[in-house]
């Protein structure tokens, strides 16, 4: 497979070889390519490089008339701030301009500053509150966390589930209290009193907090950021203490490895969590098309759709700005451009009211739900608007 692609990428630059003198367009993709996240990583790498063979392909990107060459160039950032740090440093060193990744939140704690210094313009993925803001003018997001989420999903469960307390637990970190406290804020809005529970990051021992949640009795429990292995194990002890109500997912996608630990849909009884994208006989011909153009099979972590809209989105702007290292114009040209995928369908810019900055892309999504034990259709949310 390796080969393949190899090959492909080969003919790809043998086509352009003589744009590929004239000149050449540089992306920078920090991303986790080691360690518990790689999936994530390979993912982004994964998008960014089909779009980037996508434009040579449509001869996309041009200087003085020439087509271009398009280089991805990689960093194993180790889902890290000091990783991040390290990419965006080597990216400057080498004239790198357009910088599409990371994957997280501690990685974008070391991207944003660096970013900004070097006159980058960034397109990145977390679910932190300062995420995006106005302090980083060069900075987009990738779509929104459970601040555009969590709203509709929580108004699917109340309709099936009828429940007017919750229950959050989370990681007593950044990544836990960021999103356990939008969340919190989504059940507020929609009539649900809340209450929280945090854990130390590598727990083991559930036990007491499985105490305390049943003692605190909840209509409803919001897993939210917590990592899946521990969020399986949560709602398997929960469900063997005797708990029957609701089992809520709104920090992230993470079906699948929740319910392999906790040990089946049986055990998750009545589930809801959010998944990326909502998957359509359009998008399902992606996988064709990736193959066909990268010699292999795309990477199955969904997030690789979020990043080729986000990419795609880019590559748009580096075309209409007509420059290949101003970071501001790239910029000014990305804000212009109606969220829109030939894929993904139509979307909106939104941000504004949370982060301060209209610089977050929303497409559709999706609402999964395990109900009696049994895997229902996912649902499709269209995209969040601020309108």
């Amino acid at each position: 497979m390796l080969l393949r692609k190899a090959f492909a990428v080969l003919m790809m630059s043998t086509c352009l070889a003589g744009a590929a003198d004239a000149c050449e367009l540089k992306i920078g993709v920090p991303g986790p390519l080691s360690g518990p996240a790689t999936q994530w990583g390979l993912a982004l790498r994964g998008a960014v490089e089909f779009v980037a063979a996508e434009a040579m392909q449509q001869q996309l990107i041009k200087e003085n008339g020439q087509a271009c060459k398009i280089t991805v160039i990689p960093f194993d950032s180790k889902y890290s701030a000091e990783g991040a740090a390290a990419a965006v440093n080597s990216f400057a060193a080498d004239g790198i301009k357009v910088v599409i990744g990371p994957v997280g939140s501690p990685e974008v704690t070391g991207t944003k500053p660096l970013a900004m210094r070097n006159h980058m313009i960034v397109m990145l993925n977390s679910f932190a509150k300062d995420s995006i803001g106005p302090q980083w003018p060069n900075v987009f997001h990738i779509g929104p966390g459970p601040s555009g989420w969590a709203s509709p999903i929580i108004q699917v469960a109340k309709e099936m589930y009828k429940f007017d307390t919750a229950l959050i637990v989370a990681p007593n970190d950044q990544g836990g209290t960021d999103i356990a406290s939008v969340n919190a804020q989504a059940f507020a809005a929609n009539g649900v009193k809340v209450t929280q529970e945090y854990f130390q990051r590598g727990t083991t021992n559930f036990a007491p907090i499985i105490a305390r949640i049943m003692n605190a009795a909840p209509g409803a429990v919001d897993l939210a950021s917590t990592p899946g292995g521990d969020a399986g194990i949560i709602v398997k002890q929960l469900r063997q203490a005797g708990f029957t109500g609701p089992i809520l997912r709104l920090g992230g996608a993470g079906y699948p490895e929740i319910k392999r630990v906790a040990g089946g849909d049986e055990v998750l009884k009545d589930f809801v969590w959010y998944e990326p994208i909502y998957m359509t006989d359009q998008l399902q011909a992606v996988d064709a098309q990736y193959e066909k153009l990268m010699g292999g099979q795309r990477p199955e972590n969904a997030d690789f759709f979020r990043w080729l809209f986000a990419s795609r989105m880019v590559m748009k702007a580096i075309a209409n700005a007509g420059t290949l290292t101003d970071a501001d114009k790239i910029a000014a040209e990305l804000r212009k451009l109606p969220v829109s995928d030939p894929d993904g369908g139509e979307g909106h810019w939104i941000g504004k009211k949370f982060f301060g900055i209209n610089q977050e892309l929303s497409f559709p999504f999706a609402i999964g739900r395990v109900q009696n034990g049994k895997l229902l259709p996912l649902l499709r949310h269209d995209a969040v608007s601020e309108n």
